[in-house]
Parts: C-alpha cells; sequence; structure tokens
C-alpha cells in the first residue's frame, strides 16, 4: 500500500499518494510523452516532403514547439514537412494548446459520463479550475470554447484566402483552419516562407488571426467567465467579475495598448518594418505586432530589419505574456500585475498590497515574485549558454531565449543556425517556459502549510 495522508474533498476521505499530492507532475510527464511520440511521426519518411527520415534534433525540436505552442522552428513548415507532417503538427499544437490533461480528461467524461478523483485533481491543476466541482463544467466550456473560436476564424480566413487569392476551395480551406488553429492556441506555426508578411496589408487576414490569439491568450477561465455573465446579465441584468478576471483584461487591454503605440513610435520610418506603409496599415501592423508578441509568433514585419529598442520592448511583452490557463506563455499577466501592485503599495508606504478593490493575500505575493524571478534567471542562464554556442549578437539571442521561454516563436531568422546543444538548449527552454509556471505554483500551492511559531524578527539593509 502506497502511504500518504488523508485530505478531505467535499465529504469525502481519500488516501492520498505521491500523484495526487502533486498532480502537476502528471501534466509535465504527459506533455514529456506527446513530445517523444510527435518526435517519432516527425522522424517517419512519410513526414517530410522529400520522404527521407528527419534526424532525431530536428524532430524533437518541431515536436517540442508544436506541443509547447511556440512557434520557432529549424526547418521551414510549409516546404520541409509533407501533409502527413503538418497535420502531425497540426495535431500536436491542438494537443499541446488544449492541455494534454484535459484532453484526457474530457474524452474519459465523455466515454464514461464520470472523472474519477485522481483525474479530476490533475485537470483542476492545468485547468486552474476553482474547485473540484468545476471540473465538469469547465471541461465542456474549454472544448466548445476551442472549437467555436477556431471554426469561426478559420471560415473568415477561408473565405479569404478563397475570394481575395486565388485558392481553390480545398486549398483555401487548408490554409484558413490551419492558421486559425495556430492562432487560437498561440503556437504561430504558418504555412508560408514569410509567415504572414504578405498579408501585411490585409485586415481581413491580420484582425481575424488578432482576436483569436488574443482569445486564446487571455485563457479560458476568463473567456468562460465572460460567456457566463453575457447570459447572467440576460437574466438578471447585473454583473460581477472575479479579480482575476478584472486583472487578466484590463492587463491585456494595457499591454497591447502599449505594445502598439510603442511599435508604432519606434518603428514608424524604419524602411525595413513600418516605413512603407501608409498611416492607417502602419497602425494595423503595429497593433498586430502588439498582439504576436504576447506569444504568438506570426509576424507581419521582418524581425531582423527591427531597431535594437523594438527588440528590447518585444522582450518584456514576451516575458509578461498572456493569461493564466490558456494557449499563451511568459509568467502571465496576472503575475505582472500583483508584482505591480506591490511595488505602488511599497512605494505609498502602505502595509499590504491591494489591487481594484481587493487586499492581495501575502502567499499570493510570494508565488508571484517566485515565478517572475525564477523566469528571469531561466533566461539569463540560458542567453549566457547560447552565446558560448553562437556568434550572433547579444540581442538576437537574447531575443530568441526569451521568445523560447515565453512560449512566443518570434525569431530574429537565428534559430536555424543554432549548432545541436543551442537547439538542445532551445528545447528545455520551451519546455520549461511552457509547464514551469502551471508545475511551480501547483507545487508551491499544494505545499503551503502553517507555522505555529514565529521567529524573531530582523530587518537587513536594502538598497
Amino acid at each position: 500500500m502506497v502511504e500518504g495522508r488523508q485530505v478531505t474533498v467535499g465529504t469525502m476521505r481519500v488516501r492520498q499518494s505521491l500523484f495526487t499530492t502533486h498532480p502537476a507532475r502528471t501534466v509535465v510527464l504527459a506533455f514529456a510523452t506527446v513530445i517523444l511520440g510527435g518526435t517519432v511521426l516527425l522522424s517517419l519518411p512519410i513526414a517530410s516532403e522529400q520522404g527521407s527520415a528527419t534526424g532525431f534534433v530536428t524532430a524533437l525540436f518541431t515536436s517540442t514547439s508544436a506541443v509547447c505552442v511556440t512557434g520557432l522552428v529549424v526547418v521551414d513548415t510549409g516546404t520541409y514537412w509533407s501533409g502527413f507532417g503538418e497535420g502531425v503538427i497540426l495535431a500536436l499544437i491542438q494537443v499541446g494548446g488544449f492541455g494534454i490533461m484535459t484532453l484526457a480528461s474530457l474524452l474519459a467524461l465523455l466515454i464514461s459520463g464520470k472523472l474519477r478523483l485522481r483525474m479530476q485533481l490533475t485537470a483542476q491543476a492545468e485547468t486552474k479550475s476553482l474547485g473540484i466541482g468545476d471540473v465538469r463544467r469547465v471541461l465542456l466550456g474549454v472544448a466548445a470554447t476551442t472549437l467555436a473560436v477556431e471554426l469561426a476564424v478559420g471560415a473568415i480566413l477561408a473565405l479569404r484566402f478563397r475570394f481575395g487569392y486565388a485558392n481553390s476551395i480545398g486549398g483555401a480551406v487548408y490554409l484558413g483552419f490551419f492558421h486559425a488553429v495556430s492562432a487560437f492556441n498561440n503556437a504561430g506555426f504558418g504555412l508560408h516562407t514569410d509567415s504572414l508578411t504578405r498579408y501585411a496589408q490585409d485586415a481581413w487576414v491580420t484582425l481575424p488571426i488578432s482576436v483569436a490569439v488574443i482569445l486564446g491568450g487571455i485563457g479560458f477561465p476568463v473567456l468562460l467567465e465572460l460567456l457566463r455573465h453575457r447570459k447572467r446579465r440576460r437574466t438578471t441584468g447585473r454583473r460581477r467579475w472575479s479579480l482575476h478576471a478584472k486583472l487578466t483584461l484590463v492587463t491585456t487591454a494595457a499591454l497591447l495598448l502599449a505594445g502598439t503605440v510603442l511599435t508604432c513610435l519606434l518603428e514608424w520610418d524604419n524602411p525595413g518594418t513600418l516605413g512603407p506603409f501608409d498611416g492607417d496599415e502602419k497602425l494595423l501592423n503595429g497593433f498586430f505586432y502588439s498582439a504576436m508578441s504576447r506569444t504568438a509568433g506570426f509576424n507581419a514585419v521582418d524581425i531582423g530589419a527591427l531597431d535594437a529598442s523594438t527588440l528590447l520592448m518585444t522582450c518584456m511583452l514576451m516575458f509578461v505574456g498572456g493569461g493564466s490557463a490558456g494557449t499563451a506563455g511568459g509568467i502571465k499577466v496576472t503575475t505582472f500585475a500583483v508584482l505591480a501592485a506591490a511595488i505602488l503599495a511599497e512605494v505609498r508606504g502602505e502595509p499590504s498590497s491591494s489591487i481594484l478593490g481587493r487586499r492581495l493575500a501575502p502567499h499570493v505575493l510570494r508565488q508571484a515574485l517566485t515565478v517572475a524571478l525564477l523566469g528571469v534567471g531561466l533566461v539569463v542562464a540560458a542567453t549566457l549558454a547560447l552565446l558560448t554556442v553562437t556568434k550572433s549578437s547579444f540581442e538576437a539571442v537574447l531575443f530568441e531565449a526569451v521568445s523560447a521561454f515565453g512560449t512566443v516563436g518570434l525569431s530574429t531568422g537565428i534559430t536555424a543556425d543554432f549548432t545541436v546543444s543551442g537547439r538542445l538548449i532551445l528545447i528545455l527552454l520551451m519546455f520549461v517556459g511552457r509547464l514551469g509556471p502551471v508545475t511551480l505554483v501547483s507545487a508551491l500551492a499544494l505545499r503551503e502549510r502553517t507555522r505555529r511559531y514565529q521567529l524573531p524578527e530582523e530587518r537587513p539593509v536594502i538598497g
């Protein structure tokens, strides 16, 4: 018998094993297993356009990038991979963005109509459900939302590719739905060698993709709350938002606006990026770039031609990322907002941090600080390691490292130039960037305990 401790769930007491004590471990193992499975499939000769077997590191890199919905590539997606290979990549993107344990739990729910406690705990850890009783509703809501957004955006793009660019019906549908799935899952995989540069002046392509990216990036809890409160407002006329939803929406809007304004200011006259466009097109591409910097990975301008100041601004946006329990990466907008509230409270000399009319619990501040500082440390360590295996400039390497950690996929064009050791570093960075915050926060929450005594207080010199 596996020893453990007893916990109470509702009115039921269960014996916790090592698995249920740390359900996030199962999420990590599930992602690793799917990545290895995708690597095997992409290594097959049928997966490449040339009909030859793909090297292990190339297949592993592509599989990791797809499952972790990053979008960094070492070979061009549309020309190197066959239809089978592209199908495998699309499936990996969908599974990785949707959430592997979420998908497994949903399948079990559809087949048997019920979920075991162990599966509910792992699904709760991945979807950030508020409680065990919410898991069933959240799973069905996530599935319905994903299907609805991808179908709607895919249909719009398919119509545009068909009637705006004279693609065949089959080609337009394939292009439309591939990019819709990639966009909603914030993956950034495209079928064109220039990503979306050829559509930079076409709002019928860039705006639907931007909407899909933003919706996928704000996180499923917020999306479900938006839908739930829309129905409630129709019936009762009242609307009460959770603090998480308000924080996510406000911070996302602020970062989108800041990114758009800064991109336009810094690149307005750059002949390699926004310079050739007229005023409206510059604003459109400034907004598109800001949205993509939030972990999507598509680009409509040449990233390698961006000014160094724009690259630094983009690094900050990529590091913050999107909303929790969604398809975005980074340290998450709520972590950023909590840290900003803590700084503001300290500057004002207030005894506790508050935001949007609510006081923040001390353990929330500690968790936010831990996630942010570990993220900084990981990016710095990876950048140092990458600089030892490449001759590229510091800003390009830093950009690549932050893009991998934030599962963004934007690149200045140096990804394919890395040696095997450099690619392995990026693989590890993508994996940790996708699962690190989920695993870390879940582990911290489960390890939280009360202390029956307090140590003597001391104040070291700060600053």
